[in-house]
This record gives C-alpha cells, structure tokens and sequence, in this order.
C-alpha cells in the first residue's frame, strides 16, 4: 500500500481552491473541532477563579493559571498516544475519527457533570481526544501531498484558516452563553460543536486517500497484551498518585512540564537510535532539534492568551462598547479574525515566492523574535490601573501574535511531516506538538509569575529573551539548511 498521495493525481486535484478536495473535509472537521476546542478554553480560565456566586469554582487565580496551562501542555502531551496508536495500531484517519468522539464526550462532561468532578473528567477527555485528533489531522493532510509539491505549504495554511474559523466563533457564542444564562451551558455548545463535525466528517471518511489509513509500523498482534498491561498499570498508578495526592492542582503543571520534556528526549533519542531510518532522515532529525526549542519558547508566550492575556482582559483591560460590556472570552476571537484575514495572503506570498520564500529556519527565527516583539508593546500600558488599556491597543498587540504565528506555525505543521522519517510519520508531528505541550505548560508556570513580578519586567524580559532566540536562529540557519537535506 503506497505510503504517500500519488504525484500524478495529486497534483491533477485541485478541486478545493487549488488544493486536493479531501483538504474541504479535514478542513471541516478540524474547524468544528477548534470551534468546541476554544469555545471551552475561551471560558474555562473565568470558569475555575470565578466565585461560586458567579457560576464558577472559586479556585485561587494562581492555581486555577496553572491548571490551564497543565491543560494545554496535556492537550499537545497526549498527541505522543495519539500517533503512536495511529503508526503502530490503527493508522492516522481512524485514530482521527475515534478522538473526535472522545472530544465530543468530553465537552458533555462539563456540561452537565457539576463541580470538581465534572471538572475533571472533562479536561482529560478533552485533552487526550484533542491530543489525538491534533497530530492525525495534520498527519492526514500530509498524505494529499507529494513531499515534492509546492503547494504544500499553501495547504496548510488553508488548513489552519480552518482552524480559525473555529477559533473565532467558539469563544463568541460560548462567552455569549456564558455572561447570559451561565457557564454549563457554554460548554454544552461547546459539545454540539464537535458533535456537528463529527457528523460532517462521517460523510467524506471515504474519499481519503489510501494513504491516510495506512499503519506505517505494525505493532505485532504478539505483542499487544503486554501493551495493554503497560496501559493499565499506568492508569492504576496515576489514579493512586492524585488519590494520595501526590498529584495535586498546585503541582500538576510542573509535573507536565517534567513528563513533557522526559517524552521530548526519549523521542528524540528513539528515532535517531532507530535502525530502519536513513543516514539523510537521522540528519533532518538532528536539524529539527533547534526549530523544536524555538517553537517552545514561542508557545511559552503565544499561549499566555488563555493564561495572563484573559486575567489581564478581565481586569485591565476597557471592554465597554458603546454603553456594553463585551465578554472577557471574545478577546480570543480577535487573533482568530487576524489569521483568517492573513492566512490567504501569506498561502498566497508563499506560493507566488516558491523557492525564492524564506527557508524554515529563517521564519521559525523571525516568528520567535516577532512574538518577542509583542510583549514588548504591553509595555507603554504596564501598571495602570482596571480599565487602563484601550481595546483597540489590545487589537494591536494580538495583530502582532498572528503574523508571528502565521510564521512559525503553520510552517512547523508542514516541515514535520518534511523532515519525518517514513517510519516516524505521524510520531514526528507529535513531537511538533511536544513543542507546543512544553509551552503551553511552562505558560502556566509564567502566568503564576506575572501575579507577582512587576508588569515592565515580566514583559520585559520574556520578550527580549524571545527575540534574542530568533537572532540566535538566524546566525545557524545555514547548518541548519544543510542537516535538512534539500528540504526548506
């Protein structure tokens, strides 16, 4: 069974705005998925510190911070089960399908299971259902594609305008519901969102090309018993840990920051170890090694929306619209609306550039030092007082936050499904997605910090350092080039 689209007819499909019509139906889903994703996450920060008279847990600010950004690291964290399941046992498209139920129940949990419990049946169930769909989706739009076509990097960035489209309107009408008859019922949309791209997605499973349910490297039927032991032991380990709570919501977000960059390294170390991976394929490993600590460092910051940015809009910033206050959770909706402007034009540039667009390394270290640069424009609004930062300086900023995104992210998707080994397929979008778990965590860990440090230097000095890594990408592109093969 072939293990890519075939050159020929993939080229000849251009039915989906110049890309492969199977590109809608991914598209579709991962927009639906995205819509339920942060109209929950929209939310869900107000939901843990706000007070019970306000419909929310109560937990301190600082914690319920924490438990975020452990969210957002577990969320990218699971994608590693996801992709192993998917090259191993079940290949990227059924795996894709099966997280996209766990999501959907998952969303139900909070809906409709109260408190503590509800709480946290449905942040995991979210989370590992994400983790799965996330690295597949990205896997499967891999598989339109010859390693070869120019289009590449265009369809992912129509890809990720479909995410957007989801990540716009989730937090609209889940804070909409929210501010107006309560919390529960945000995430129950949050539910129906996922259970309409679930149905939608149903329809065009069978489109995909053969290559989307392909299982790279078959798992032994001898040998799933033993996993099956490991999986349970592990559970039943996990459950004794929070019960004698040893895992606890204070601690929970540097424990995944610890479990991430032990996977991080032992993913690293199992593919370049790996014998059935080339010299050329071990080289592009070794090469995604810096793109990897630029992406952390430039999630530590970009996700530190559903973390400082939402306690920051909450009470710093002025919401009032002509006599109205507009809702904390549609603050992020307004970096959804940038990318779905600037995702075609940058699809566009990329495309009318062809060889002639920056190489990867160079827009990871423009990306990473462009987000630095946002930080920075907090700058002239750090310590005033409730209601002190104008709305449209709020846009400004978060208009900076998406071209640094178009520029890292979804070029990260594409280059890892480049640089992948053929037996590592979708297993190195996951380790993409570990870059992105290690700094939605350690945001977590930040926000904790900006509670206390002064606003100038918490700003200050994050982004400085972000951009001081960009400059530092630079000056290693050209070995970087060399270690990637031909691939830019």
């Amino acid at each position: 069974m072939s293990k890519v689209a075939d050159p020929a007819t993939a080229r000849e499909d251009r039915s989906f705005f110049g890309q492969p019509r199977s590109l809608a139906n991914i598209f579709g889903v991962e927009m639906w998925e995205r819509f339920s994703f942060y109209g929950m996450q929209g939310i869900l920060l107000l939901y843990l510190y706000y007070s019970a008279a306000d419909g929310g847990l109560g937990i301190p600010q600082a914690t319920a911070a924490g438990i975020v950004g452990a969210y957002g690291g577990g969320v990218y964290l699971s994608t590693i089960l996801g992709a192993w399941i998917a090259d191993r046992l079940l290949g990227s498209e059924r795996v894709l399908f099966y997280s996209a139920i766990v999501i959907m129940l998952g969303h139900i949990a909070l809906a409709v299971v109260p408190g503590i419990g509800g709480l946290a049946a449905g942040l995991i169930l979210v989370a590992v259902g994400s983790g799965g769909l996330k690295a597949n989706a990205t896997s499967v739009v891999g598989t339109l594609y010859p390693p070869d076509d120019p289009r590449r990097d265009a369809g992912f960035s129509l890809f990720y305008l479909g995410i957007n489209l989801g990540a716009f309107a989730g937090p609209i009408l889940t804070g909409l519901l929210q501010t107006t008859v309560g919390f529960h019922y945000g995430f129950g949309l949050a539910a129906v969102g996922m259970a309409i791209g679930l149905t939608q997605y149903s329809f065009g499973r069978k489109r995909l090309p053969d290559a989307a349910r392909h299982v790279p490297d078959p798992l032994p039927r001898s040998r799933w018993s033993r996993y099956i032991v490991i999986a349970i032991v592990a559970l039943a380990i996990i459950v004794v840990l929070v019960l004698t709570r040893v895992i606890a919501a204070s601690n929970l977000v540097t424990i995944v920051i610890g479990l991430t960059i032990i996977a991080t390294i032992a993913y690293f170390v199992v593919i370049l170890t790996n014998h059935q991976i080339t010299t050329v394929e071990r080289k592009r490993v070794y090469a995604f090694i810096p793109l990897f600590i630029a992406s952390a460092a430039f999630w530590s910051l970009y996700q530190q929306q559903f973390t400082v940015v939402t306690i920051y809009s909450d009470e710093r910033l002025d919401r009032a619209l002509f006599g109205w206050e507009m809702p904390v959770s549609w603050v992020q909706s307004i970096n959804p609306v940038f990318i779905i402007v600037l995702s075609g034009i940058f699809a566009a540039l990329w495309t009318r550039l062809g060889t002639r667009q920056p190489s990867t390394p160079i827009k990871f270290a423009v990306g990473t030092a462009v987000m630095g640069g946002a930080f920075l424009l907090f700058l002239p609004f750090a310590g005033g007082a409730a209601n002190s930062t104008p709305l449209l300086a709020m846009i400004g900023i978060l208009l900076v936050f998406t071209i640094a995104e178009l520029l890292l992210s979804p070029v990260g998707l594409s280059v890892a499904t480049k640089l992948a080994p053929e037996v590592f397929k979708t297993q190195m979008v996951a380790l993409f997605f570990l870059s992105i778990a290690l700094g939605s965590a350690v945001s977590g860990v930040l926000a904790t910090w900006y509670a206390t440090a002064p606003e100038r230097l918490y700003f200050s000095v994050l982004g400085g350092i972000a951009i001081v890594l960009g400059l530092m990408l630079v000056l290693i592109s050209r070995p970087v080039l060399r270690l990637m093969g031909g691939v830019r």
